[in-house]
């Protein structure tokens, strides 16, 4: 188990409210005011820091963009309507660039600045950012849905991030790297699919990984197909299970029931079983192996 999988255990034992989700899921769900008339607020909250989630160097008004949008991506795979969020910010030696950054990510994604606190820090630089939302349907999707005959599906290819990131590095000026500087959270495929799904979440640690947290959550096996799985162009095949573990891709991840159809673009790429004893909580490829290597990110 990793440190980050050990810490989380531990805080699991704390999150006894309801709206905590047990921490196995993308975001708190609130029910606000009387049951007759509640509000259902989707919260979340996401850190970046210097030299992990983005380049040293790297345009301060693409991190904020980055730190928005991974944020809404949490929103969307519990097909949210954002309604504002709270920033956190380590002020750093010139900070307008990502004062600009985060005025163009807020007016482009219609979402409020509602507050926050700025702290200073001899150390690389850490932000963090809260979003809040509404919920649009109910029951609010959730990563443990999922059931044996569904369907799995994604919305968009993975790898982009992981591409645009190397040449980022190696200062290609010509490449895209707009999959890794600014993603797009899927806010409009969230709310249509959200009444649909059995369950959903974002790609943000990797293809595997987060398939595999869906099926632990689901308390089933994830069977992907390798081949139906969508990639960027110009991704050397040999590269393909690399681009399955980076991560950083910030698409949705859901199932659908057997013969139900999305109402938006998006690929199905595999199929929930049964739980079997060797692929307790770990997405099987078709063929039968546990992939071999890291299944994603994870810190520490």
């Amino acid at each position: 188990m990793s440190a980050e999988s050990a810490f989380i255990a531990a805080l699991q034992a704390l999150a006894t409210h309801p709206a905590a989700r047990g921490l196995a899921d993308d975001c708190a769900v609130l029910e606000v005011g009387p049951e007759s008339e509640s509000l259902t607020l989707i919260l979340t909250h996401d850190m970046m820091v210097e030299g992990v989630h983005w380049l040293p160097g790297q345009d301060p008004a693409d991190v904020a963009w980055k730190l928005l949008a991974t944020n809404l991506s949490d929103l969307a795979s519990k097909g949210a309507e954002p309604i504002g969020i709270l920033l956190g910010y380590t002020l750093a030696a010139d900070n307008t660039r990502f004062a600009e950054g985060l005025g163009e990510a807020l007016r482009h994604f219609n979402v409020p600045l509602l507050g926050g606190d700025t702290v200073r820090n001899p150390g690389p630089q850490t932000l963090g950012l809260t979003a809040l939302g509404r919920a649009t349907c109910r029951p609010v999707p959730s990563r443990c849905g999922a059931r044996s005959g569904d369907g799995v599906w994604i919305t968009g290819p993975v790898g982009a991030a992981m591409l645009g990131f190397e040449a980022l590095s190696a200062g290609d000026t010509l490449a895209d790297t707009s999959a890794y500087r600014r993603p797009t959270p899927r806010l409009a495929e969230g709310r249509a699919l959200a009444p649909l799904v059995t369950a959903m979440m974002d790609v943000s640690d990797g293809l595997l990984l987060d398939a595999s947290r869906m099926a632990e959550a689901s308390g089933v096996t994830i069977a992907l197909d390798p081949a139906a799985i969508p990639l960027p162009a110009g991704l050397p095949s040999a590269r393909s299970r690399e681009a399955l573990s980076w991560g950083d891709d910030y698409e949705l991840l859901f199932t659908l029931p057997a013969g139900a159809r999305p109402p938006c673009p998006a690929h199905r790429i595999g199929a929930v079983l049964n739980r079997g004893a060797e692929s307790l909580w770990a997405p099987l490829l078709l063929g039968g192996t546990v992939p071999e290597g890291p299944l994603g990110y994870e810190h520490g």
